[in-house]
């Protein structure tokens, strides 16, 4: 069996980095005809500056990615995907993975066509949204999650909600070695007649030795011999940072409490075997570590692993690892506590050897090669498990039951009695920026989708509210403004053509499935008022929203002539711009691709059901094929990013994407397969869809299952995690139109026929 490793790696100074090492050694350790590193598989490393040759890798290393590279990730899967491995291994820390929490790692991960297996070291008790989402959805693309400890399986099945079946516990492993007879280290001067206190590990403040050295003052009193020895390189981290800082504070500290002689550092990396040495020449082992919220740690399994006494805060780790007196515990920054427990164990040569004892006899079975034999045991039941072309054919069907349950509870946070207000902070109403015409002709649209879906009590009261801020907004010659403060002064004299055209769409829907008479005489009284605007429109998307508002009004009101003529009038404009602009290469309608793409497009499919004109159809026909090359060709939805947009002969800018960019495409394909009834365009208006829930570049949904809201985009780091209207109502509209489409496609199937649904 052969493994692709995803992991940092040395010489990279890093926990993870030794880890990996030792992993693949262990697992090598399983094939006694394997001769080197590299028989058993290979690394993709990550590296933590913007250079591909900063550190001099081993040949066991065959692939780098940039820690903030996207597009290095993407280039990873692709080569681990046609490469001879039976199964790849992740060690995850959030830390060594580029993006936000280390979101990066989504997109590769997503798309590999290899048996994953993923070992997480850390799981944390209180996760941001985006380290939950990251969490997730490692666990489903993995075929097994490795944690080390009880506390981890907790807390993933209780926080993350991943299957317990899905998670397995293999302990940190520990190197396979035995304590020298001639132990060099003991000569060293920091151990020579000297009882050793042994802390190791990469310096940094969180680790706690400040609680050691105010604690040597209570045992050097008792024990004048006692040595705290302080082993390892600063954090490189801290060191680019903040320098020896840390390291001089402490020195600083013994000097001020007269223990200077009795601290000594030793500031080198070092081997195992070296490790090993020093493990085993020194008395008591302490990790000091400042909180509980450590579910692993490398160190301590090292020290439990070669037989030394353990004295250490109760972190998560430490009360599994030193249960059952394989090592002692004292309280978080209790330097007391500790001075107590230390001079007990130097009193008491027969209780410090038990504990050596009991902790040299658990480590056995955490030497590596047994821990190797575990994980070549997963990896094997993974692989003959795994069937990529079953998981290609289950992402590819249409299945309402992975819609989450459609719900106002943001919606009804972000409204008041004026109307919906424009933004949010994270999940809060962002009062400051008022309300928007734009937000409340779509809350508009959508609550009438929900009452008309089940006759919803909630969203039939949202009608009123929204309705009478669009009639409040509109002036005296029917033209409408756009924004409006939280005290309700008006901020503008008259509104884009935006957001008209959003507005004429809104009532446009209500005319056509009213939920009342008065609704409709009401919203038929505001469109007549705004009709003399319709011909001074003169952009593109002004236009196509306004068209898709008169197509709605003409299948309520078919015998209007006049508006059938303005219908036509407008459509032309789209025409002609396309025909102005397209070539064979580049079918769109202007030169640049911004925003609210697919909404022209859409338009034209509105226009076209409604007038029968032929050139209008085949407009929209070839600039959604054009769109949908652009945008869903990778498998997953990924719309123009509005860093740049996107124009003819220039680079497609991915980011940032926004939640109205999927709306339209999700409203096009459901309107072209009303008319066409191809099977098609519902699949892709699900894909589409699906960008909410996580089938994007980054892998991370917007959808926020907490909240009952959407963020606000999907950023090159992340996501934003402001979930305003716009976001949310996008949401929305589009989980509403993939049920109706749903039933749409149930009723075609059923009965041969169209059924109209409202």
């Amino acid at each position: 069996m052969k493994i692709a490793y995803i992991s940092t790696y040395p010489p990279r100074e890093c926990g993870i980095a030794t880890f990996n090492q030792n992993l693949m050694r262990a697992i090598n350790s399983n094939f006694p005809e394997r001769q080197k590193l590299s028989d058993g598989g290979y690394i993709v490393a990550l590296n933590d500056s913007e250079g591909l040759d900063e550190y001099e890798y081993p040949e066991e290393v065959k692939y780098v990615i940039r820690q903030n590279h996207q597009k290095d990730y993407i280039r990873a899967a692709n080569y681990i995907n046609t490469s001879a491995v039976d199964a790849c291994i992740l060690e995850h820390e959030f830390g060594i993975y580029g993006g936000e929490s280390g979101i990066y790692i989504l997109p590769l991960i997503n798309r590999l066509e290899k048996p994953l297996i993923s070992i997480l070291h850390t799981v944390l008790k209180e996760p941001s949204y985006v380290q939950r989402i990251i969490i997730r959805e490692i666990a489903e693309q993995s075929a097994k999650i490795i944690v080390m400890s009880q506390r981890a399986v907790e807390f993933l099945t209780e926080i993350y909600e991943v299957p317990v079946e899905k998670i397995q516990i293999i302990e940190h492993g520990v190197p396979d070695l035995e304590a020298p007879v001639n132990n060099p280290v003991k000569s060293l001067s920091s151990f020579k007649n000297h009882r050793v206190l042994l802390t190791f590990g990469l310096l940094s403040r969180n680790k706690g030795l400040e609680t050691v050295v105010k604690a040597l003052p209570k045992i050097v009193e008792k024990h004048p011999d006692v040595m705290y020895v302080v082993l390892g390189n600063t954090h490189p981290g801290v060191l680019k940072n903040s320098g020896e800082e840390y390291r001089d504070s402490l020195k600083r500290l013994a000097a001020d409490l007269g223990v200077s002689k009795n601290l000594s550092f030793i500031n080198k990396f070092v081997s195992e075997e070296e490790l090993i040495n020093y493990l085993t020449a020194c008395e008591i082992y302490v990790t000091p570590y400042l909180n509980e919220a450590q579910i692993t740690s490398g160190t301590l399994s090292y020290a439990v692993g070669s037989g030394a006494a353990v004295v250490s805060t109760p972190y998560w780790h430490a009360q599994e690892l030193l249960s059952h007196d394989r090592g002692r515990l004292f309280d978080f920054k209790n330097s007391e506590g500790l001075g107590d427990i230390i001079n007990e164990l130097l009193d008491d040569e027969q209780m410090l050897k038990t504990l050596k004892q009991n902790a040299y006899q658990y480590g056995l079975h955490l030497r590596y090669p047994v821990i190797g034999a575990e994980f070549i045991k997963v990896a094997q039941e993974a692989a003959i498990e795994h069937d990529f072309s079953e998981k290609v054919l289950k992402n590819s069907i249409v299945d309402p039951e992975i819609l989450p349950k459609f719900s106002l509870t943001h919606v009804l946070r972000l409204t008041d009695d004026t109307g919906i207000v424009q933004h949010a902070k994270y999940g809060i109403p962002n009062l400051k920026e008022g309300y928007c015409l734009d937000d409340n002709a779509r809350a508009l649209i959508m609550a009438l989708m929900a009452y008309q879906r089940n006759k919803s009590n909630e969203a039939f009261e949202l009608l009123p509210v929204y309705l009478s801020y669009i009639h409040y907004m509109q002036t005296d010659d029917g033209n409408f403004r756009n924004f409006l403060s939280f005290d309700r002064r008006y901020l503008d004299e008259v509104g884009s053509e935006d957001s008209f055209g959003r507005t004429i769409w809104a009532l446009g829907h209500l005319i056509n499935c009213a939920a009342s008479n008065s609704y409709r005489e009401f919203a038929l009284e505001i469109f007549q008022k705004s009709y003399p605007h319709f011909k001074s429109l003169t952009y593109l998307r002004g236009m196509a929203n306004t068209i898709i508002g008169i197509s709605l009004y003409l299948q309520a009101v078919p015998t209007d002539e006049g508006m059938q003529q303005e219908l036509i009038r407008l459509t032309q404009p789209l025409i002609d711009a396309f025909n102005k602009t397209a070539s064979e290469d580049w079918q769109w309608f202007e030169e640049g691709m911004t925003y609210d793409n697919a909404i022209l497009p859409l338009a034209l499919l509105h226009s076209c059901e409604i007038t029968g004109n032929e050139e209008a159809r085949e407009v929209a026909m070839k600039s959604m094929a054009f769109l949908d090359k652009l945008t869903l060709s990778n498998g997953y939805l990924s719309p123009v990013g509005n860093d740049g947009w996107y124009y003819r002969g220039g680079s497609f800018p991915t980011f940032d994407q926004q939640a109205i960019e999927t709306m339209a495409m999700v409203l096009m394909h459901f309107q072209a397969y009303k008319i066409f009834r191809t099977p098609e365009y519902i699949e892709k208006m699900f894909l589409s869809y699906r960008w909410f829930l996580g089938e994007n570049t980054l892998r991370a949904p917007l959808y926020d299952h907490e909240t009952k809201g959407c963020c606000d985009g999907l950023l090159p780091t992340g996501i934003n995690r402001n979930q305003g209207a716009e976001s949310t109502l996008a949401y929305l509209i589009s989980h509403l139109t993939v049920l109706k489409a749903f039933e749409l496609e149930y009723e075609y199937n059923k009965f041969g026929q169209t059924v109209e649904i409202c």
